[in-house]
This record gives C-alpha cells, structure tokens and sequence, in this order.
C-alpha cells in the first residue's frame, strides 16, 4: 500500500510562492494518476491539479490556471505543486492524492497553506 506525505507548506504573503511536494513510499506511482486537492476553510474539498502516470497530461483547476503547476519526479516518487501569484483565496489545507485503482484513492494527510493579503 502506498502511503503519501504532502510538505512544503506554509505562511507567505499574497504575490508570493511555494512549492508543495507529494513524496510517496511503499511502492512506486509511476503508474498512478496523481491529484492535489484543496479545502478552505469551512469549504469543501476541491480539485486543483492533476497529472497522467506519465506526466504528459496535466489538468488544472480554472481558479489556479496560469498560476499553478503540476508536474512529477518518477524516480523521486514525488509529485510537485508549484503556486505562483498566490492569493489569499488560496488559503487551504492542501492534500494531494493517488488513483491507485478504479475509483479507489490514497490519501496524504494534508499541509497547510496560508496566504496573508
């Protein structure tokens, strides 16, 4: 079983960046699709970014588009959220996970991102 641990959060100032990172043990996801999703304060969960087991197709949210970037390291089993322009909309506990099969998910526990205006 895979199991995911999400880092790289943090305070930073509106305009500013981070890069998230989405590091995997118990068995290779180079053949997993991989997600991060996001939850806002008193919000639902929602999707940000996804990315193919091969890394050629990405998909991003509209709200983060031309902002944020999804992109995966294989052989550092690691997925990456890179957030540029971040806005204070943007504050959230940031999860990422792993289609591991069909519709079944793994879940990291989550990092937290806060974005001061």
């Amino acid at each position: 079983q895979v199991q995911l641990v999400e880092s790289g959060g943090g305070l930073v100032q509106a305009g500013g960046s981070l890069r998230l990172s989405c590091a995997a043990s118990g068995r290779t996801i180079s053949t997993y699709g991989m997600n991060w999703f996001r939850q806002p304060p008193g919000k639902e969960r929602e999707f940000v970014a996804g990315i193919g087991w091969k890394g050629g197709s990405t998909y991003v949210a509209d709200p983060v588009k031309g902002r944020f970037t999804i992109s995966r390291d294989n052989a550092k089993n690691t997925v990456y959220l890179q957030m540029n322009s971040l806005k204070p909309e943007d504050t959230a506990v940031y999860y990422c996970n792993a289609e591991v099969d069909g519709n079944a998910r793994v879940w990291g526990q989550g990092t937290q991102v806060t974005v001061s205006s």
